[in-house]
């Protein structure tokens, strides 16, 4: 495994600005500042978290405000010492499992000697260790999404984005992948895209909640079940809280 380089934030974000389209603002005007752990990105359907996920894994470019990650390394170095699974990946179906992996790895330009080894331990991680030798088309969806998972770790990655990562997970899978989750979080800086907002409860040190394309609250899970009262919608403090900033929000900063 390589050493992760230490800095002060893995990604600073100042003002961040990001264009869909001609005339939509997707992401706009977003400051905030991740390290180390596991941060849970909320939002309602268009808030622009696909969009920010897209714009942290170097896919689109800011239209304007600054985006620093990992000390403002060059766009290929960069790439290497990122993992990003998108909400939908593409993948050749006759492909087995370790063969899309080991793929993924060498477009990460991971060295050749490296690559077996990590491929063995991310189908590990992932629970797809039985399963390598099996053509993709044979799996289930949720195969395939632990599969999407694997090639994201494989280079044991500094920053992990992941975009709707639990998405065909079965209930035991999703309680497997958050431990997976914290494990990762140790060391790299996890950023999980999730409309499931228990999944952030248990897993996240830090949550990030965007409407609108707009920055509504950082802060603790604690923090955001903390701005909900049992007036609000939820079966949870964590969901009342959800509820709450959404009905009222707040730009640029945490509650």
């Amino acid at each position: 495994m390589t050493t992760p380089t230490t800095y002060a934030w893995e990604i600073s974000a100042h003002d961040l600005a990001v264009r869909v389209g001609r005339r939509r603002m997707a992401v706009d005007g977003v400051t905030l500042t991740m390290g180390r752990g596991v941060h849970g990105l909320l939002g309602p359907n268009g808030a622009g978290k696909t969009t920010l996920i897209r714009t942290l894994a170097t896919v689109l470019r800011p239209t304007s405000g600054t985006l620093t990650l990992l000390g403002g390394l060059d766009l290929r170095e960069l790439r290497r010492r990122i993992g990003y699974l998108p909400q939908e990946f593409g993948y050749y179906r006759r492909f087995t499992v370790r063969e899309f992996v080991e793929y993924m790895a060498w477009l990460k330009e991971m060295p050749s000697r490296d690559i077996p080894a990590a491929v063995q331990r991310a189908v590990e991680r992932v629970g797809l260790a039985d399963r390598a030798d099996d053509r993709l088309k044979t799996l289930s969806g949720g195969m395939v999404r632990r599969a999407g998972i694997a090639q994201a770790i494989v280079n044991d990655p500094e920053v992990l984005l992941l975009d709707e990562p639990t998405a065909g997970l079965d209930p035991a899978q999703r309680m497997r992948f958050r431990e997976l989750l914290v494990e990762l979080g140790t060391d790299a800086c996890v950023i999980v895209s999730t409309h499931l907002v228990e999944d952030v409860a248990t897993a996240c040190t830090d949550v990030v909640l965007l409407a609108d394309g707009k920055l509504v609250f950082q802060g603790t899970p604690a923090q955001l079940a903390a701005a909900g009262t049992d007036g609000h919608a939820g079966d949870s403090s964590i969901e009342r809280g959800y509820t709450a900033l959404l009905a009222t929000p707040k730009r640029q900063g945490s509650w």
